[in-house]
């Protein structure tokens, strides 16, 4: 039977969060390998984006992993996000729509486009984790939930630093 998050005990919801950042990192290779198929400039460029991605995201789950050793060492947990009714930090290629020009015609840095699928993913998971900071009383899983948003702060504000344009950026445009 599916549970929800908010249900999950500090350990399950540490055990879980970790399946989620390793389920991302391979969403973000699986991402890469579709564009370099493409084999063009701007293909390649929006794989070296979810590349990045990808390797961010294990680096997450590690820091989680060791986390969760240092509480709760080699004690088992078998519950995964399959587990879950909710679907948290999911990257999808529709919410960026990587493939599409703007509006007016003109095409967006693919760089850009690539990274904004990734920053709606950990905007919403910053916002889901946040919301159950609040919503839970003072605690171990209320530390834990804090925790987990903190860390999905920082996702978002190294994503958005690498969708700042750079200065040499401009020098060579001018």
């Amino acid at each position: 039977m599916k549970r929800s998050f908010t249900s999950l005990n500090p350990q399950e919801a540490l055990h879980v969060a970790i399946f989620i950042e390793e389920r991302n990192a391979e969403l973000y290779h699986r991402f890469a390998e579709m564009f370099v198929e493409f084999r063009d400039s701007e293909s390649l460029e929006i794989a070296s984006v979810f590349w990045e991605m990808a390797a961010e995201e294990r680096n997450h789950s590690s820091a989680l992993q060791d986390k969760y050793i240092e509480e709760y060492g080699n004690a088992r947990c078998a519950l995964t996000e399959e587990d879950l009714i909710e679907s948290i930090e999911v990257p999808k290629l529709e919410d960026g729509d990587v493939f599409a020009a703007t509006s007016e015609g003109r095409t967006t840095n693919p760089r850009a486009r690539a990274l904004q699928v990734a920053l709606t993913a950990e905007l919403s998971a910053q916002r889901y984790y946040s919301d159950l900071a609040q919503k839970t009383q003072e605690g171990t899983l209320r530390r834990l939930y804090r925790e987990l948003a903190e860390m999905e702060d920082g996702h978002v504000a190294y994503i958005q630093r690498k969708l700042v344009p750079h200065p040499t950026n401009h020098k060579k445009a001018n």
